[in-house]
């Protein structure tokens, strides 16, 4: 996404920011970005972007990067707009947009992927769930060398500007194996898994969980002392025991 960011980033320079996001959009992107007031009054956001395949984009860093992410995961940004707009289509727009629509908004704001070999995946993905941060990232850091968190929240990458360490992303329990290939850009193959995994009935579980992430090895120069896995508000243990039906 870096190198179609800067493209963007240069393109803010003489228009907006859906025009850049246009100016780089491949074949492969669903959506158009239009001016922010595209949407007639009183229809919703996601509705309106089911119907016309156009996303209202301000000229500001969190619709950017939501358009970024289009570019990025466009199976999956599709997948997450089709299941919002059926749920406003069957129970409207009120006060409370339900567990479907609650969950999609968490991770479509918030959301991200870990992505690493099953030798890796094994032993990290049980700790992140259970939160033993301390086995996550300190007993077992030196693991992190061979996995990737991969961003999909918009509001996260947002945030991560100008990251404070209560910063958490939603992490989704995705069984991936990425290709092989070490020069092979894993997140077409990742977009498509995540498309297929994306489900009104698997949302309602909520696939995810919290993972500050500064606290990622390499993230964050504090985090190489254990001492930063200690402050307990951010780093919280777990409200209940993981069982192993919960493991992906």
């Amino acid at each position: 996404m870096a190198g179609v960011g800067q493209a963007v980033a240069q393109g803010l320079g003489s228009g907006s920011a859906a025009d850049a996001l246009n100016a780089v959009a491949t074949q492969g992107c669903p959506v158009r970005f239009s001016a922010a007031d595209a949407a007639p009054p009183g229809e919703a956001y996601e509705a309106f972007i089911r119907r016309t395949a156009q996303v209202p984009t301000r000229n500001n860093l969190h619709d950017l990067f939501n358009g970024l992410v289009w570019l990025r995961f466009p199976q999956s940004k599709a997948a997450l707009n089709r299941l919002q707009a059926e749920a406003i289509a069957a129970q409207g727009v009120g006060a409370v947009r339900g567990p479907v629509r609650d969950a999609i908004t968490v991770f479509d704001e918030n959301g991200a992927l870990l992505l690493a070999p099953p030798s890796v995946s094994a032993v990290l993905w049980p700790l992140l769930l259970a939160r033993d941060w301390r086995s996550l990232f300190v007993t077992h850091r030196a693991l992190w060398a061979q996995a990737q968190l991969v961003l999909f929240g918009h509001a996260l990458m947002e945030q991560l500007v100008c990251p404070g360490k209560p910063l958490t992303a939603h992490v989704w329990v995705l069984p991936f194996e990425p290709a092989s290939d070490a020069g092979a850009d894993p997140l077409p193959a990742l977009d498509a898994a995540l498309a297929a995994d994306l489900s009104a009935a698997r949302l309602q579980t909520k696939p995810f969980t919290p993972l500050p992430v500064l606290g990622v090895p390499g993230w964050w120069p504090d985090n190489d002392s254990p001492a930063f896995y200690a402050d307990t508000s951010v780093f919280r243990p777990p409200r209940h025991s993981v069982t192993a039906a919960t493991l992906p």
